[in-house]
């Protein structure tokens, strides 16, 4: 089995997404109750999970992701091929607002959040929001 690894801000602080929301810093403070493992998705997709996140934390920017696609299903191989290419790097996320105040102008403040998958998705709600490939690990001697 051969995987891709990957690596990417599923969501940054402070930034304003396509439909007007903004997720504060230390919204994602539930990460230590959230549904484990959260599932690595296509496009939201639940019925065909790709991959598996290993490393998911709030660091200053926002909501870091660390994960590999898998290679065993059809869909997987097809992410992973359009994701080596470029032609793929947007991650979105799936969650539950649990905290939010509404904004001026529309939009919300997003204060707390409930994490439930990170998806790999051609148009990401937060354009910024995307992935990269991880760099290789070095081994040890």
């Amino acid at each position: 089995m051969s995987a891709l690894a990957i690596e990417g801000f599923a969501s940054l602080f402070n930034r304003e997404d396509l439909g007007g929301d903004i997720v504060l810093p230390g919204a994602f403070a539930s990460l230590d109750t959230a549904v484990r493992p959260v599932p690595m998705l296509y496009q939201h997709e639940p019925g065909e999970p790709i991959g598996r996140w290993q490393v998911i934390e709030q660091r200053q920017a926002g909501l870091w992701v660390e994960g590999e696609i898998f290679d065993v299903t059809a869909r997987a191989r097809s992410v992973q091929a359009l994701v080596r290419r470029g032609a793929l790097s947007g991650l979105s996320i799936g969650f539950k607002t649990r905290t939010a105040r509404p904004r001026p102008r529309g939009g919300r403040f997003l204060a707390g959040i409930e994490l439930w998958e990170v998806s790999i998705v051609t148009f990401p709600m937060l354009p910024q929001a995307r992935l990269q490939l991880a760099e290789p690990q070095e081994r040890a001697a």
